[in-house]
């Protein structure tokens, strides 16, 4: 594993062990799981289905817990937090996506990415729409922007869900199979936004079991029986022309 440089992680996961009641047994998931992610990386979690892949980006983004161990995000134990502090927390440090879109179906994609905002309270009324409407132009859905999630694609739909999740420029983006529901030009579309964020510094953490995909990236983790059985560092393949 290359030598991390020498400065604060965006998620610093600590010794983490999950835990989950199945009937009258208890099964560990996690098994002492550690590892640092740095602004600007493009990490790919990747291994088998039940490993704790999911569950894993779930504890970064305060959703799920550790039973032992800490995760650190932006340089905070979210999990020393009470549910409304977590919450704000999470509104302004992290944008997730997730595989299933999770859109809003009575909002406009518009009225979809203008919600993070106003929760969050950030930007004045104007700057949001501002900003909503060049998020949804950044991801090709300018001339969609005011139709209801149920009149687009499903790729159209994960490519607001990234607007969405980008709505108060967090330092992080969580993606927990992204690209599973769609079909490969969607899925290529969508990945070519995460390179360009990337290139742009935005750091990703991202789940995904398409193997094209996670080559492309510098950096894969592989989790097998509970444990980090791979932590690769490679040359990244060249983006341009993607």
């Amino acid at each position: 594993m290359a030598n991390a440089p020498a400065k604060t992680p965006i998620v610093d996961v600590q010794n983490v062990v999950k835990k989950f009641a199945v009937g009258n047994t208890e099964v560990t998931i996690l098994k002492g799981i550690s590892f640092k992610v740095y602004a600007g990386e493009f990490v790919i979690i990747v291994g088998p289905s039940g490993n704790g892949k999911s569950t894993l980006l779930n504890m970064c983004t305060g959703i799920d817990y550790p039973n032992n161990g800490a995760v650190l995000v932006t340089g905070e134990n979210i999990h020393d937090m009470n549910a409304n502090r977590q919450s704000l927390w999470r509104g302004k440090n992290v944008g997730i996506v997730f595989q299933f879109f999770q859109m809003m179906p009575t909002l406009t994609l518009f009225n979809n990415v203008m919600l993070p905002m106003e929760l969050a309270g950030k930007y004045s009324g104007k700057e949001r729409k501002e900003r909503a409407e060049y998020l949804l132009e950044l991801v090709q859905l300018k001339e969609q922007m005011h139709k209801l999630p149920s009149m687009v694609s499903g790729g159209q739909q994960q490519r607001a869900a990234i607007s969405r999740a980008l709505a108060n420029d967090p330092p992080l983006l969580i993606a927990d199979e992204p690209t599973g529901n769609l079909d490969p030009t969607s899925a290529g579309l969508v990945f070519n936004i995460f390179k360009k964020l990337v290139d742009e510094g935005k750091t990703i953490m991202m789940v995904t079991h398409d193997k094209e995909l996670a080559a492309q990236v510098s950096r894969q983790i592989e989790i097998v029986n509970g444990k980090i059985s791979r932590d690769e560092f490679r040359q990244r393949q060249d983006w341009a022309g993607s």
